[in-house]
């Protein structure tokens, strides 16, 4: 008989020990009839979050999205960003409800996406995207938003308009739609410059108004730059701007006056030169004309004027009735201009105060004024007993101390 063969038990031994390592749970490298014949591919699988077998884990991918997902009255100005850990961007759709495609930056590695474009106001985004993990396995995310709603979407008016030519008395002016509770970030946002070199200062009228003008009169024949980005800023109580705008203004020659109601005169200067003087009359005392200074802003070549619009009746001393006046230039809005004087004043202009508050001047007066000065232009009322007139009844501005004006 042949010796027995050793190798039947040292293969029964082996064995034994494999099956003692697995009840226990130990790890082993199987080869020949016992190897495992593939391992499925981690791309293939479900994310580990457990070390496998073979493969270390996956790290799961970690996105920041903003805006938030179903987020409402988001500021179109505000960032539209995706940021990813633990994978890659491969590919992002930001679209509005009308299929409008927003463009955006793709950052290094695609670990970020950044819009480039504004958004609109009242406007519902989706956003797409598709992430690959570690692995290269992609997951794909649709995402919505919608921005503020035309009832949060303020306006502004503008004045002097773009291109226009005026005085070197002429304050900037902005107008709101919706009230201002934000005015520091307003004024930040406005950036205006001169050729001249000078600054000036904002002084806000109401909630809604603010002017803009320098210590002394806008240097003559210079041009005034408003760069106003005034798009996604936050004006309080949920309004939002919803413009971004140059204007540019150009400013004449210096035109001034002196209207003297002691004296009764009217002087003109051109660049600090006189160019004429003329008799006048001015309000009387019961209507005294507004003292200081007083910018032109608009004028009529015949002006139709009612007594009632300044509370005068039939029976009153003072009533005129209703009557047109020729060279009309408007310097406030509650009524005071300057023009020719009617029929019956004419006999007074040089020696008595008979207007209710107007500057009248004779025909070559009048005239000359209508001709040659225009918006922003600028006269000082002196030795009147009038107040100053209301600091928002046309351009009051040079009638506020540069200390309370700026401040």
């Amino acid at each position: 008989m042949a010796p027995k063969s050793w190798s039947a038990g040292r293969k029964i031994a082996v064995l034994g020990a494999v099956c003692a390592l697995a009840a226990a749970g130990g790890v082993f490298a199987a080869t020949g009839p016992l190897a495992h014949a593939s391992f499925a591919s981690e791309a293939a699988s479900p994310e580990r979050s457990t070390p496998g077998l073979a493969f270390p884990v996956v790290a799961p991918v970690k996105l920041d999205v903003s805006p938030a997902n179903a987020a409402t009255q988001v500021n179109p100005a505000a960032p539209v960003t995706l940021k990813v850990a633990n994978g890659k961007i491969e590919r992002v759709a930001l679209t509005s409800g009308s299929g409008d495609a927003v463009k955006g930056t793709l950052g290094a590695g695609g670990s970020s996406w950044t819009a480039s474009e504004p958004l609109k106001f009242n406007t519902r985004y989706t956003y797409t995207f598709a992430v690959l993990d570690g692995a290269g396995r992609k997951s794909n995310t649709t995402r919505s938003f919608t921005t503020v709603s035309t009832a949060n979407e303020a306006d502004a008016a503008i004045y002097p308009l773009d291109g226009m030519k005026v005085g070197v008395a002429q304050p900037l002016q902005i107008t709101f739609s919706e009230p201002v509770l934000n005015r520091d970030a307003v004024e930040k946002a406005i950036k205006v410059t001169s050729t001249s070199g000078q600054a000036g200062d904002f002084h806000w009228f109401s909630n809604t108004m603010v002017r803009y003008r320098p210590e002394v009169f806008w240097a003559a024949n210079s041009t005034i730059t408003m760069d106003l980005k005034l798009f996604g800023v936050e004006l309080g109580n949920g309004q939002v701007g919803n413009f971004n705008k140059v204007v540019t203004v150009h400013i004449g020659d210096k035109k001034t006056a002196v209207a003297d109601a002691t004296a009764h005169t009217f002087t003109a200067s051109v660049n600090d030169q006189q160019v004429g003087k003329w008799p006048a009359t001015m309000g009387d005392t019961r209507f005294p004309s507004a003292r200081g200074f007083l910018v032109f802003m608009e004028k009529y070549r015949v002006e139709h004027m009612d007594a009632s619009t300044i509370g005068l009746k039939p029976g009153d001393p003072a009533y005129y009735g209703q009557l047109d006046v020729n060279y009309a230039t408007r310097l406030t809005p509650s009524g005071e201009f300057i023009h020719q004087a009617t029929d019956s004043a004419m006999p007074y202009l040089g020696t008595a105060n008979l207007s209710h508050g107007c500057i009248g001047l004779g025909p070559d007066g009048a005239k000359w004024v209508f001709d040659n000065m225009t918006s922003g232009d600028v006269v000082q009322v002196i030795n009147t007993e009038g107040d100053f007139a209301a600091f928002d009844d046309g351009f009051g501005d040079w009638n506020i101390p540069w200390a309370q004006y700026a401040n």
